[in-house]
């Protein structure tokens, strides 16, 4: 597959601060990438460098191959929709839709077909003669990624496009973006701290921290497999349990238990001394399963979160406070003993010095 942005050795600094380094990436044409990481990641940062909205202190950008690294935002092909509207107020919605294509000089049954088609698809037709005061969040933020679609380029960014509008706004306008995105075949470059939005939005997730991509993979990768502590605890919601101990003799070792590593993939061979153990709530073992697990340990517990489908416990293992996911029916009342299983086929095993995965 062919690349439709590609980005060499790119570093970004302010003075003396270091806000990208070294960055290398590579998108797919047509592919859905989302940039990931918690505020301050350089996530943003690099999104608009990817637009020219910033010069980059060194590294060099490609967009479908040619070279854009200097290149002025008009001229490289792209639509950006940001987490502000930034509509203008004076014009209807059909003006701000058509007022860059006036700029550049198209015709106006140009203009018409494409105002159109963008229209029809982000259902916003019966909006053209509406100016922006009058329109609902949802519906200025369909405006904002209509003015992107119909320049007709090749390249989307998206920077936070649904940070501003309440959960079920974001949630529907969520779908109507993964349906945009199988209709158009377009690339797309999307920027969040919502882990929700990236793992049900990407084909690829780049999970940022520092200005450096941690990881970069399938939503199922990073989740199955994350490559080191950080990304495990900051992907899943709830996030990650985590046991501190030490492997010996085939098994992990926290307080006085002992957890057979039967099933664990390593990545390199079984390794031994001081090691982190995570495991996601939801694959814990409860109820009638609990006694085909390799491991069984009883807990005690200390706080219940119904959530209709799910009811989330909290409990501890060997003083850590462990979380686990039950069933949304699930009879169970604080104080009770709760007997839980852990398959570690499906855990992840960390190294307590570098929390770079084992």
């Amino acid at each position: 597959m062919s690349n439709s942005v590609e980005i060499k050795n790119l570093d970004l600094a302010f003075g003396s601060v270091k806000v990208l380094q070294d960055l290398n990436l590579e998108v797919g044409k047509g592919e859905f990438l989302v940039l990931l990481g918690s505020s301050g990641c350089g996530k943003s940062t690099l999104l608009n460098c990817i637009a020219g909205l910033l010069d980059v202190t060194a590294g060099q950008l490609f967009i479908n191959d040619e070279n854009v690294t200097w290149a002025e935002p008009s001229e490289r092909g792209i639509g950006m929709v940001f987490q502000s509207y930034a509509l203008y107020p004076q014009m209807t919605v059909e003006g701000n839709l058509s007022f860059g294509l006036k700029n550049a000089k198209l015709p106006k049954a140009e203009i018409a077909a494409r105002i159109k088609r963008a229209a029809e698809i982000l259902q916003i037709e019966s909006l053209l003669k509406r100016k922006p005061a009058a329109l609902s969040g949802g519906q200025r933020q369909r405006v904002a990624i209509g003015r992107a679609l119909v320049r007709d380029v090749d390249v989307f960014l998206f920077d936070e496009p649904l940070s501003n509008l309440d959960a079920k706004l974001r949630a529907d306008l969520r779908v109507e973006i993964k349906r945009l995105h199988q209709n158009l075949g377009n690339t797309m470059i999307y920027v969040t701290h919502d882990q929700i939005e990236a793992m049900t939005l990407a084909d690829r997730i780049a999970i940022m921290r520092g200005g450096q991509i941690m990881q970069l993979a399938s939503p199922e990768e990073i989740y199955g497999r994350p490559v080191n502590k950080y990304v495990a605890d900051f992907i899943g919601s709830p996030s990650m349990n985590f046991l501190e101990g030490h492997i010996k003799d085939g098994a992990f070792e926290t307080g006085d238990l002992s957890i057979p590593l039967s099933g664990y993939e390593f990545s390199a061979g079984p390794a031994t001394g001081p090691a982190t153990l995570g495991i996601r709530p939801e694959h814990v073992i409860t109820g009638e399963l609990v006694g085909k697990a390799p491991f069984q340990t009883d807990v005690s517990v200390s706080l219940i979160e119904p959530t209709g489908s799910d009811t989330l416990v909290d409990c501890e293992i060997s003083g850590s406070p462990f979380r686990v996911r039950m069933d949304g029916q699930a009879k169970i009342a604080v104080g009770e003993k709760l007997q839980l299983g852990l398959d570690l086929s499906k855990a992840s095993l960390f190294d307590t010095k570098s929390e770079l995965r084992l």
